[in-house]
């Protein structure tokens, strides 16, 4: 790999550290240049996971540190996550990839007018829906966003944001820390299973992860200095793009231009 590509990869993770931390889809970023360097699209999702878990090593310990992460509930919803992150990997083998980003988008949509219709519901968060143990609405939401983390890591962030703030009560930064914490659980078992199928390039993979490391240091501290308003604007921004990209639009539009 030439000299200048491994600046790229180290680039990319930071994007992709940072968006992650702050919202989701930082894979939108990595996952085409893993697959533009060369790598085959199996490959390079499960070479993204090593730099996802070594991202919210270090986003997790940051959010640990400045007071805002719920260990304990964490732990609780981490659990369907986790056993769903499995169910997942082992589909993304075979990976469709155009079906599942058509359908990505179109969720991403959805979700667009989610957040936009509601934003208090973003903002403040309930604190009655952290307490007592885990329904089994939370259980069945949880477990899905597991499968599909597992399946391909694009997006999870987002969506387990809505799980975190529409489904468990929190507000927009508290659950930015638990979502890099439930994301930290299960990317070692989805990172498993890539490794027994060999789909893993750990060379890359590493180096992407330095990239993700800083980005997601920068990122959390950004998110409880600037508050949970600048992290649903941020977020708003990312999924437009992440849908138009995913739908096919941006390629239209450059086409056009």
């Amino acid at each position: 790999m030439a000299w200048y590509l491994y600046i790229a990869v180290v680039g990319a993770g930071f994007a992709a550290g940072f968006i992650n931390t702050l919202a989701g889809s930082g894979s939108l970023v990595t996952l085409p240049l893993l697959m533009f360097i060369g790598l085959p699209a199996v490959v390079a999702n499960g070479t993204n996971r090593i730099a996802i878990f070594m991202q919210n090593i270090v986003a997790v310990s940051s959010f640990g540190q400045q007071k805002i992460l719920d260990f304990k509930r964490g732990a609780m919803l981490a659990v369907p996550a986790v056993i769903g992150s499995l169910l997942g990997a082992r589909i993304a083998v075979n990976l469709n990839e155009q079906a599942m980003r058509t359908a990505i988008g179109i969720l991403m949509v959805i979700m667009l007018f989610v957040i936009w219709i509601r934003p208090k519901r973003w903002l403040v968060g309930r604190p009655e829906m952290q307490q007592g143990r885990l329904t089994a609405l939370q259980i069945v939401i949880f477990f899905l966003i597991g499968v599909y983390g597992g399946f391909i890591q694009a997006g999870v962030g987002i969506f387990l944001l809505a799980g975190l703030v529409l489904g468990a009560g929190y507000d927009l930064v508290r659950a930015n820390a638990v979502k890099v914490f439930i994301v930290f659980c299960y990317t070692p078992f989805a990172l498993a299973v890539f490794f027994m199928n060999s789909q893993i390039n750990w060379k890359v993979g590493i180096i992407l992860g330095i990239g993700n490391m800083l980005g997601a240091w920068v990122a959390s501290r950004m998110a409880v200095k600037r508050g949970a308003g600048f992290v649903r604007w941020l977020l708003i921004a990312v999924v437009i793009v992440s849908a138009a990209k995913l739908l096919g639009l941006l390629s239209l539009i450059s086409s056009i231009f």
